[in-house]
Formats: structure tokens, C-alpha cells, sequence
């Protein structure tokens, strides 16, 4: 992508890139923060854009980058010159992997240097991206050798994958780092997949019907989705394909009182409502009051009513009202493995000893949440996961566990099943996220 001039000193698209990644790097920032706070400086869509892909680029490719930019320096900067550190690869990426004329990446990089208040580091800027133009080709082959910095992934995620999926791992990998396509879902109440089709169509917008998300309608080209046909009125959704499956599995049925623990942003609370004819009696219930906001607002924009509220779904006894539930959905706290294509900073702020506690902490809201189930009634488990610690092993514990509850095998055309419990999506199958499901029925004791 060529970069358009922009004749504002105070309104840089590259230093505002520099400025997401330094929050999201060194301030711990998630990009899904301060990302939208970055870009909502520009009132020009292009260099919106340019800056979006410049930090979720340099963000995808972090490890990778970090790993050449290491080979080009003489000894390590200081903590305290991170912004240095951080401006380097954006130089880097912009060279290796953006449409932005090499000697144009070079000299717009190191102009950036004096907004940094560190006059020594303009050599040292200039000298490293042009080491690496004279030097490219040998200097990647060698970073490359590492399938930790080949894929630009942490070490340990890297190992968790490889063991997990000896044959897919490199896929995998790869897909993480693809750009993932926006999916629509269509609100069946108010119109019909085909339908919305048409008028996008009409409206000269590439798109096609998802092949497994009945309701799942895939955008070819980047749009802003506020402008869409049908928007306004509530006509459709934006979720992934596979987070789609999660209502489907689940069936629900109007009068059903169906329990959405972890609820927000409310897209599965919303598409349990549409395919029960905003007819379910659905309860959605999330931990951080705050993000309640956003689901009332969803549930608003679709015509959609369900009762919601915050509180933690490992302790019902602050927010129960004591009447079992026909079914639940239990969207667990995970490591958001499956996701990274979209989230590309999860690679960076997940780390190995996080895994222990999620998968800790999902046990335990399993256990809480159980006996709130009707006899017959079904729990559909689900995470945003590829790790088995949080899948399949998680629910052969469970069933291990608890004598009351039989898995219900779900046949479906994605995703792969085994000989254990559950059905897992690897990220980029059909082009979907990453996602784990279990469907589970309360029996009665043997």
C-alpha cells in the first residue's frame, strides 16, 4: 500500500502507529484500547487505514522483526529507548512486507527521530535500515532458521502447538498471521441471508455466503460497516463463523430459559435471540460492568430483549434467582489462542504461565455453574482456544469428574473431532477464528 502525504507535522500516520505500539508493547495496552483511541485522531479514511495496517502488521510480525533488528544491532539499547527500539520495526516492517517504496520507508522512519527528543539515535536509525536493505536476503535466511521467528511466535507457544498438532502446527502458525476477513451474520428475524446478498450486491460490495455459518455472510473487501445496507435497522451482526456455530449447537427454542455466562460483547446472547424469534428467555451475565455497555447497546441497535447483569459466573450464589436453566452457554475465560489473526498482541501479553490459570479458573466456573442446569438440559462449552489444556482436556476431566453429565457428540461439516470429547476449528479452516466446542446433557446419576 502506497503511503498518502499527509501535509499535517502534528498528525503523522507512522508516529500515531508508533505511539499504538508503544502502548500495547511497553504499556501493556490491549491494541483493542488503544488501537480505535489511535486511529480516531484521523478524519481522512486513508491514512485511518495506512496506520491500522502499519501497527497490526508490525504487531503480527513482532517476534520476526525483533529477531532481524537484534542481528542489526552492535549491542542491545536500553529499556528506557524502547520508542527507539519500537521505531526500528516499523521501518522494518514497512520494508519487508508494505508496498512503500524501500527508500521512502527509510527516510519517512528516520524522520520520526527528532519527535523522539533523542538526537543520537538518527544515525543509528539510518545506519540499521539501510544495513538491512544492502543485506536483507542473508539476514532473514538466517533469522529464519528459528520456526519461532520464521512464524513470529512466542517460543513457548511454538511448543505447545508443535506438540498439540505435530502435522498442522506450521499451518497453523501461518494462518495466525494471515489478515482475516470480516463476516456478517444476518439478523433472520428481519431478513434473510440471500436477501442481505442481494442489496450488498446492489450496493456494488463483494461478498459470499459463508459455506458452514448458516447465517454467515463473508465481506471480500474492506468496508466500514456502519455505512452498510441494513445497518442501522438492526439487519445483521459482525461475528466470526466459527463463534457463529456456538447458537446453532445450542438449538435455542422459544420460552427456553437460557443461561449466556460471559456474555459480553453480546454477539452469542444476540444470535441465541434471533434464532429462538427473540422468543428465548435469555439471561446474559458478565464479569466487567463496564463491557455491559456494549451489549445493551447491540441488543438496542437489533430489536433483541434479554435480561443481563454483572457478576462472576464462578459464584451464582451473588446473582442466581434460584430457577434452573434448560440450557447454558458457557463462552469460558481462555487464552484466546484461536484469535490471534485478529488480536495479533495475544502472542505478546499471553504468556505460558497464564495457561495454568485459565484453565484453572474455566474448571471451577464448570463446577459453579452445573447444577444450575434442568435434568436433560445441555451446557455448550466454548472457547476461543487451540490448546487442548482448555478443551478436550479440560472436558475429559469434567466428565471424569461429574458422573451426571454425558457429551453429546455434534455432527457437523467443520472443525475436526477425535476420540475425545469436543469438536476443534484450527484458525484459517473455511476461514474461520480458532474456536474449541463440547456439547454436554445433565443425565441423571448412574
Amino acid at each position: 500500500m502506497s503511503h498518502p502525504q499527509n501535509n499535517s507535522p502534528a498528525l503523522n500516520s507512522r508516529f500515531i502507529a508508533l505511539k499504538i505500539c508503544l502502548a500495547v508493547i511497553d504499556g501493556g495496552r490491549s491494541l483493542s484500547q488503544a488501537l480505535p483511541e489511535g486511529l480516531a485522531q484521523f478524519s481522512d479514511r486513508r491514512e485511518r487505514n495506512f496506520t491500522q495496517n502499519l501497527v497490526l502488521g508490525t504487531l503480527r510480525w513482532q517476534y520476526r522483526l525483533e529477531a532481524i533488528r537484534s542481528h542489526l544491532l552492535k549491542k542491545k539499547l536500553k529499556a528506557k529507548d524502547e520508542d527507539v527500539n519500537q521505531l526500528i520495526l516499523l521501518g522494518l516492517y514497512q520494508i519487508l512486507y508494505m508496498e512503500t517504496p524501500e527508500h521512502a520507508a527509510v527516510s519517512e522512519t528516520v524522520a520520526l527521530v527528532p519527535k523522539l527528543k533523542k538526537p543520537w539515535a538518527k544515525a543509528l536509525m539510518n545506519g540499521v535500515l539501510r544495513t538491512f536493505l544492502r543485506d536483507k536476503e542473508a539476514i532473514c535466511a538466517e533469522v529464519d532458521l528459528k520456526p519461532a521467528f520464521r512464524y513470529a511466535h512466542p517460543q513457548w507457544m511454538v511448543r505447545e502447538l508443535r506438540k498439540a498438532y505435530p502435522k498442522e502446527w506450521e499451518n497453523v502458525l501461518m494462518a495466525n498471521n494471515e489478515i482475516a476477513a470480516l463476516t456478517l451474520r444476518v439478523n433472520t428475524i428481519q431478513q434473510t441471508r440471500e436477501a442481505l446478498l442481494l442489496k450488498l450486491t446492489e450496493a456494488d460490495i463483494a461478498a459470499e455466503l459463508h459455506p458452514t455459518a448458516p447465517q454467515g455472510i463473508v465481506l471480500l473487501q474492506g468496508v466500514d460497516i456502519t455505512s452498510l445496507p441494513t445497518y442501522e435497522e438492526g439487519g445483521f451482526s459482525v461475528q466470526d463463523p466459527a463463534a457463529q456455530q456456538a447458537a446453532n449447537i445450542l438449538s435455542p427454542q422459544p420460552g427456553e430459559r437460557i443461561l449466556d455466562a460471559c456474555a459480553a460483547p453480546g454477539g452469542k446472547t444476540t444470535h441465541l435471540l434471533e434464532l429462538s424469534n427473540n422468543e428465548a428467555k435469555v439471561f446474559a451475565l458478565e464479569k466487567e460492568p463496564e463491557r455491559l455497555e456494549r451489549l445493551s447497546e447491540n441488543l438496542y441497535r437489533l430489536d433483541l430483549e434479554a435480561e443481563y447483569q454483572a457478576g462472576d459466573a464462578s459464584l451464582p450464589e451473588t446473582w442466581w434467582d434460584g430457577n434452573l436453566y434448560d440450557k447454558i452457554l458457557l463462552d469460558a475465560p481462555c487464552s484466546a489462542t484461536g484469535i490471534i489473526r485478529r488480536h495479533p498482541d495475544i502472542k505478546w501479553h499471553r504468556t505460558e504461565e497464564d495457561i495454568e490459570e485459565v484453565v484453572s479458573l474455566q474448571a471451577e466456573i464448570l463446577k459453579a455453574l452445573w447444577p444450575l442446569l434442568k435434568p436433560g438440559g445441555k451446557l455448550l462449552y466454548a472457547t476461543c482456544s487451540i490448546l487442548p489444556q482448555e478443551n478436550t482436556l479440560q472436558m475429559q476431566h469434567f466428565l471424569a469428574e461429574e458422573s451426571t453429565a454425558k457429551e453429546i457428540p455434534i455432527k457437523a461439516a467443520w472443525g475436526e473431532d477425535s476420540d475425545r470429547p469436543g469438536r476443534q476449528i484450527l484458525p484459517g479452516t473455511s476461514g474461520m477464528d480458532g474456536f474449541f466446542y463440547c456439547l454436554l446433557e445433565k443425565i441423571s446419576p448412574p
